[in-house]
Parts: C-alpha cells; structure tokens; sequence
C-alpha cells in the first residue's frame, strides 16, 4: 500500500524517529587469560580529526581518561597536539582504583562512540599511570558510574549524553560474552532482546554513585547466609565478586571441604572440582544464580582434584559493608542501567546461558 505525506508529515516523522530511536552500540573486546575474562574494552573517539582509542567499560568509576604526553605509558596515547578541539583546564585529578592509580590533567574535547557525539566532553589527559595499567591492551578507561563519585568532579560521558537528549532511553545495556574475545557489547540508549532469554528483573538502586543495590544474601543450594546492611557495588571493571570478609567465609562454609588457599592469596579458598551446587545472589528480595564455568577459575595444578573458587573476600581498607559485583555475575546477566524511575538496574538471563 502506498502513502503520500506531505513535507511537513515527513519532517515531523522524522524528527520523532530521531528522538525515539538514537543508540549505539560500542562493541567490546574480551581480553582473556588462560580459561578466565580479565576484563572488557572498546573503541572511542576524541579529537578534531577524531583518533581513536581503547578503554575499559567501568561501571564502578565515574572518570574518563586516556594517555595524552605520558612518558612512560606503553598504550596508544592521544594526541592533544593534533586535535584543533582540545583545551586544557588548567587543573589535574588524581584517580584510585582497587588495584593502580592515575594522574591526570583535566582537559576537555569531542568524545565520541559510534554516532553519539558529546562536544566538550571533559576527560583526563593521563601524564602518568601505574604498572597495573601498562600490562593490559586498552589505553584508558570510560567511568560509567554517577559522576558524584568522579575525581574530576564532570559529568559522564553518558550523563551528557542523556542532558543533550541525544538517546532514545537514558539508558546503558551490556552484554558481556564468556571466553570469546569479540561478541560482547554496551548499547546506549538501548536493551538488546536478542542476548537475552527471559524477562527482566528490576532491582532499585539505593546510591546514586557506584551502581550500588541492596545485597540482601548468598546461597549455596537452599543454604543460605544471610548479608547484614550489606552494599553491593554492580561493576563491569572487576573480574571476579568480593563480598565482606565474614561473608566470604560463611560463603564458603555452605561448600562442603571448601579451605582457605592462601598460596594464591589471604582470602582465596579451594574447592572440590567435582562438587554440584548452586549458587545464587539476592537483590532487592530476587534470586539471581552464578554460571559455575565462572566461579570455577580451574583446578590449583594439572592433576588437581581443587579447583580455586572466584568469591573473594574485600581485604582491609574497603567499607566492611561493601560487596563488589563483577563480570564473573554479569556474564550470566544481561545488565540494563536505567538513569530513569529513581535509577534501577534490570537483570535479564544472558544467552551466554542457553544450553
């Protein structure tokens, strides 16, 4: 059937299909050691011409740096030189992380990825980072964490994006594949049906800086300990998932012959290889269960019925009440990030999953 619209139609149709359906996808690296994800990374853009760069997809920070005049740094770096964009701030930030620091000089430039543009975006041209950050493929790292928590104190490259109304929803989705090293995916402004395999399951977010929800417990089968006023960070930049140390080891306990491993390190433990369980988190009063390919990280020697278990214990100097959620939960869970309805995080069940 064919239709004539006027100009006007037309350009109102069109305007409408810009508002409702800008998105993009930034496609992620997968950067794997041995049977383990270590981390996830993507390209962006910054400059006038535009270079183009690696970085981190961090949800438990808030900053967006990259190299920029760093001596010692062995990543691509940007080059503020060549960008007719660029301005320089006049002030640095020191950023901390759980493992590594950096310091930079706060400058400001387009930032790009894929079709989604901010001018002005603020970053940190990186003069200095340390080792932790020289030995991994990426340059740099985009903080997608609630800028009251950003060392630069700007806003997010995101928190732009949703204030220039450039997205269909204020909205982040990832997908993070298992042991394969491209497939895995941040769409923003967007949730893909197509990675997930059922519905979504809301989960409120209680601080508005890291993406923190109410850990309400850990179970193993129907065993369970319960999390006492227990804050549960949901980071796409940590491996592994680190709970309270007396939470850890009451984790541990529901695992029969489970013992602590300390030639990997104080908090590590060891398990029996051919154990069957389940393990599961509760947000917000729902269950979520933990793939077993991801908490097993394999067996402590070739010919070793031990296998090292990915739930750590956080070591002194983080808040006793803190739990860190990393990708080893994630890969099971197609994560949405909602800046809308009082934030919230939606849990959908990853096709990494599907048997």
């Amino acid at each position: 059937m064919q239709e004539n619209f006027s100009q006007a139609q037309l350009e109102r149709f069109t305007v409408f299909r810009v508002r409702v359906f800008k998105f993009s996808k930034m496609q992620l690296t997968d950067m794997i050691y041995g049977s383990t994800d270590l981390m996830y990374y993507g390209p962006l853009k910054i400059g006038t011409p535009p270079q183009e760069l690696t970085v981190d997809v961090d949800t438990g920070s808030a900053d967006l740096w990259v190299p920029a005049g760093c001596v010692a740094c062995s990543n691509k770096q940007f080059d503020k030189n060549a960008s007719s964009t660029y301005s320089e701030q006049g002030t640095g930030f020191d950023v901390y992380y759980g493992t590594g620091d950096v310091r930079a000089d706060l400058a400001k430039d387009v930032v790009s990825i894929q079709s989604l543009s901010v001018q002005n975006q603020a970053f940190g041209a990186a003069s200095r980072v340390s080792d932790d950050f020289n030995g991994y493929p990426n340059s740099g790292l985009l903080g997608l964490a609630f800028s009251t928590i950003a060392a630069s104190k700007q806003p997010t490259f995101f928190e732009n994006l949703i204030r220039n109304k450039q997205l269909a929803a204020p909205i982040f989705s990832v997908y993070l594949a298992r042991n394969e090293e491209s497939g895995s995916e941040v769409c923003f402004g967007c949730s893909d049906s197509d990675k997930t395999s059922g519905p979504v399951s809301w989960v409120p977010v209680i601080s508005k800086t890291y993406w923190a929800v109410k850990l309400d417990s850990i179970s193993v089968n129907s065993t369970t300990a319960p999390a006492v006023d227990t804050v549960a960070a949901i980071d796409t930049g940590t491996t592994l998932i680190y709970l309270p140390a007396n939470l850890a080891r009451r984790f541990y306990d529901m695992i029969p012959d489970a013992k602590p491993a300390p030639t990997y390190g104080s908090e590590f433990f060891t398990f029996p290889c051919d154990a069957d369980f389940t393990i599961s988190l509760s947000f917000g009063g729902q269950n979520f269960a933990i793939n077993n390919a991801d908490f097993n990280m394999g067996p402590t020697a070739p010919s070793s019925t031990d296998c090292v278990g990915g739930i750590l214990g956080l070591e002194e100097g983080f808040p006793a009440t803190l739990a860190i959620i990393g990708d080893e939960f994630l890969k099971s869970w197609y994560s949405t990030f909602d800046y809308s309805n009082g934030a919230r995080i939606g849990f959908s069940p990853s096709t990494n999953n599907r048997v």
